[in-house]
C-alpha cells in the first residue's frame, strides 16, 4: 500500500481532489490478504466520466459479491495529477485500497470509444505494469479488456492480453475463476493465455498470426496454436431478468457526468439503423419485467438517495410497458418526489402518454435524433421515422410543457447531398414553428433548439463498415455551410465535433494491429485525454502516423472490397457479413428494412442457444 500521506500531499495542489479520494459511499472495502484474487478495473478517462458508466457499476458489484475477489476501481488521472504522480515517483493508485496497479492479479479495460486508447498506456505506465503484453513477466497482472470497441479488438492487440467479446456478466467470473486457478498453479504466463482462450467469448491476440497483402490489406489471419478457435462467438446474456444487476452503487461526492440512478431497462435493439454499431452489436433485444425493475429501483434509490432515475437503453421508448412502468415508478416514488428521464427516445416511438406522466417533476430537455435531414437519406441509414413523426413528438412535448429540445444529425453519410445539409436547417425551423403554434397558455417559456451534428464514423460490425469516411476537408465545408445556414434562424444552437477526431476515430474503429505502434509513437509524443477537446493534439497523431510509415488514408478514406479480409474477421457478432453486407446494398438504392418487431430479416442471431423469436423479435 502506498504511504496515505505522500498521496494527502499532493491531493492539496489538484484541481479536483475528490476524483482520487476514494471512500464513498457503497464501495466496498476488503482486507488485501483475505481474498486470493485482485480485480481492478480500469475505466480509461476521468472520475466523473468513469463514475456514470453503468458497466463499471455491474461489473463492480458482480466481482465484489465473491468472496473469493475484490475489484478496485482505477481511473485516468487528469494531466496536473499525472505530473505530481511522476515528480513524487506515486504510481496509479486504486480508490479502494491505495495499491498499485501493478499489485492486482488482473486488470480490466472497458473500450468505450476509440480516442481513449492512449490513455489505457499511460494508466499501465503510471501503474508500473509493461505496456507490451510480450514483456510482462508471469508477476505482473494479466490485462483484459472489453466493451464495445473490442469487437474490433486489433488496434491494442500489442497491449492487451485477452479480450471479453459481448456481454460480460457471465464470462467476467469465469475470466476471473481461470485467472486465479493459473495464480494458483505456478504456470507460466502462455498456460494462462491458452486457459483463457478456452472460454466463449475471449479472444487472445498472442494466439494468432496475421500477414499482410503488398497493398496493406490483410491476407490471411489463423491461430498459431490448437487451444486458440478460429472464430471467437461473442457472449450473450439470455435472460436479464436472472442476470445481476447491482442493488446499490457507489455515490460520488463530486458532480460526475450522469449523476442519478440508471436503470437498465432493456438490452438490444430491433431498429437496424445501418450506421449504429451498437444496434448490431446488442442484439437480441431482451426486456426485464416491471416487476423486476420496480425492485431494483427500490433498492437502488435506498442505497443511493438519488432524486433522478434514468430508464437506460439503446431506445427507452420502444421497452413495450412503457408507459405502465412509468406510472408504478412515479406511484412507487411520489413521497420521494423522484423524476424520471427518458434518454434515448426514437421520434417514432409511443411517447405521449409517457411525457404526460414524466412533467409530474422537474423537466429536463428531449432528445430526438433524425440523424439526416431529408427523407431520402433517413432510408438509405434506415432510419425508419419520417418528418411527420418528429413534428408530431416534438408538439407533443411542447404541448406537456417541455421548452427544450435538441436534435442530433450526422453529416458525411454515404450519399449525402447539399440538400440533406439543407434538410436539417429545414427541420430546425420547423421544430421552432411547432413551438409558436402552441397555444401561449400551454407552453413553457424559454423555448431552447439545440442542433448538433456530429460527422459520421464507419464502425465494424454494420453495413457502413466498407464505406469511406469523409475527409477533413468535405467535413469541414458541411460544418461552415451548415453554421452560415443555421446562423439566420433564430432561437437555434448548432453544436459540432472537430474532423480531426472524428478522422482519428476512423482510423482506430477500423484498423488492423499495425496501429500498435502508432499508438505507442503518439502516446511517447504525449497524445492523452483525447476525447478532451482542450488535449487532443492532431498534429501530435498525424506525425505518429507519419513516424511508422503508416498513411491516414488507408485506414479512413478507402472503401472496402466486399471480399477483402477485415481485422474483425475472427470475432462473430451475431449479425453475419451476408446480411450486412445485404443491408448495405439495399442501402444504396435507399430501400428500408422494416423493424425487426415486423419480422424476422435474418441477421444471424438467432443461431444464438436460448433466444427464440417472438413477433420477430428476439426475446426470452
Amino acid at each position: 500500500m502506498i504511504d496515505p500521506n505522500r498521496i494527502e500531499a499532493i491531493l492539496e495542489k489538484v484541481q479536483k481532489a475528490p476524483r482520487y479520494t476514494g471512500g464513498e459511499m457503497n464501495t466496498t472495502v476488503k482486507a488485501w490478504d483475505s481474498v486470493p484474487l485482485h480485480y481492478g478495473f480500469c475505466f480509461p478517462d476521468t472520475y466523473e466520466v468513469g463514475m456514470s458508466h453503468l458497466g463499471m457499476k455491474i461489473l463492480y458489484g458482480l466481482v465484489n459479491q465473491e468472496d473469493w475477489a475484490v475489484c478496485e476501481r482505477f481511473f485516468m488521472p487528469w494531466t496536473d495529477m499525472m505530473e505530481l504522480m511522476r515528480e513524487n515517483e506515486i504510481p496509479l493508485f486504486s480508490m479502494e485500497s491505495r495499491r498499485a496497479l501493478c499489485e492486482f492479479d488482473m486488470i480490466g479495460f472497458t473500450l468505450q470509444y476509440e480516442m481513449s486508447y492512449t490513455n489505457i498506456l499511460a494508466m499501465m505506465d503510471l501503474g508500473g505494469v509493461h505496456l507490451m503484453a510480450r514483456e510482462r513477466t508471469r508477476e505482473e497482472p494479466i490485462v483484459v479488456a472489453g466493451g464495445p470497441c473490442a469487437f474490433n479488438p486489433e488496434p491494442l492487440a500489442d497491449f492487451i492480453d485477452a479480450y471479453m467479446i459481448g456481454d460480460g456478466e457471465e464470462s467476467t467470473l469465469e475470466v476471473c475463476r481461470t485467472i486465479l486457478q493459473w495464480k494458483q498453479s505456478g504456470a507460466d504466463r502462455m498456460a494462462c493465455l491458452k486457459a483463457l482462450a478456452g472460454i466463449e467469448g475471449v479472444y487472445v491476440p498472442a494466439l494468432y498470426d496475421v500477414t499482410y497483402h503488398e497493398d496493406g490489406t490483410i491476407a490471411s489471419f489463423s491461430p498459431n496454436c490448437p487451444e486458440a478457435p478460429a472464430t471467437i462467438r461473442k457472449r450473450v446474456v439470455v435472460n436479464l431478468n436472472d442476470t445481476y444487476y447491482p442493488r446499490e452503487i457507489p455515490v460520488p461526492y463530486t458532480e460526475i457526468v450522469h449523476d442519478r440512478i440508471m436503470l437498465e431497462i432493456m438490452r438490444g435493439c430491433t431498429r437496424g439503423c445501418r450506421f449504429c454499431q451498437a444496434g448490431m452489436l446488442y442484439r437480441p433485444i431482451r426486456e426485464r419485467s416491471i416487476a423486476r425493475l420496480l425492485e431494483l429501483a427500490g433498492s437502488l434509490e435506498k442505497a443511493t438517495g438519488y432524486e433522478d432515475i434514468s430508464l437506460s437503453s439503446l431506445s427507452s421508448g420502444d421497452y413495450t410497458c412503457l408507459a405502465e412502468l412509468i406510472r408504478e415508478l412515479f406511484k412507487r416514488f411520489k413521497e420521494e418526489h423522484v423524476s424520471i428521464s427518458l434518454p434515448s427516445l426514437r421520434i417514432d416511438s409511443v411517447l405521449k402518454e409517457s411525457l404526460e406522466e414524466t412533467q409530474q417533476e422537474r423537466k429536463t430537455s428531449l432528445t430526438f435524433a433524425p440523424e439526416a435531414g431529408t427523407q431520402r437519406l433517413r432510408d438509405v441509414i434506415n432510419k425508419g421515422v419520417t418528418e411527420e413523426d418528429l413534428i408530431e413528438k416534438v408538439t407533443d412535448a411542447f404541448e406537456g410543457g417541455w421548452s427544450s429540445v435538441k436534435l442530433y444529425f450526422m453529416i458525411g453519410l454515404p450519399t449525402e447531398t447539399e440538400a440533406d445539409l439543407d434538410g436539417m436547417v429545414d427541420l430546425a425551423s420547423k421544430v421552432i414553428r411547432c413551438y409558436f403554434e402552441v397555444p401561449r397558455d400551454k407552453r413553457a417559456k424559454g423555448l431552447r433548439v439545440t442542433v448538433s451534428a456530429s460527422s459520421f464514423v464507419p464502425k465494424p460490425f454494420t453495413p457502413f463498415q466498407w464505406e469511406p469516411q469523409d475527409t477533413q476537408e468535405m467535413l469541414r465545408e458541411k460544418q461552415a455551410y451548415l453554421k452560415e445556414r443555421l446562423r439566420k434562424v433564430k432561437g437555434v444552437n448548432f453544436n459540432y465535433h472537430e474532423s480531426g477526431t472524428s478522422l482519428m476515430e476512423a482510423c482506430f474503429a477500423r484498423g488492423d494491429r499495425r496501429l500498435g505502434a502508432v499508438l505507442l509513437r503518439a502516446y511517447a509524443r504525449g497524445c492523452m485525454l483525447d476525447g478532451w477537446t482542450e488535449q487532443f493534439r492532431f498534429d501530435e497523431w498525424v506525425q505518429a502516423f507519419a513516424d511508422c510509415g503508416l498513411d491516414i488514408g488507408f485506414y479512413a478514406f478507402r472503401r472496402r472490397d466486399r471480399n477483402e479480409i477485415l481485422p474483425w474477421d475472427m470475432i462473430d457478432a451475431g449479425v453475419t457479413k451476408a446480411f450486412l453486407w445485404r443491408e448495405y446494398e439495399k442501402s444504396q438504392c435507399a430501400e428500408v428494412t422494416p423493424d425487426c418487431r415486423k419480422g424476422c430479416h435474418g441477421c444471424g442471431i438467432q443461431r444464438w442457444k436460448g433466444v427464440c423469436h417472438y413477433a420477430g423479435v428476439g426475446r426470452v
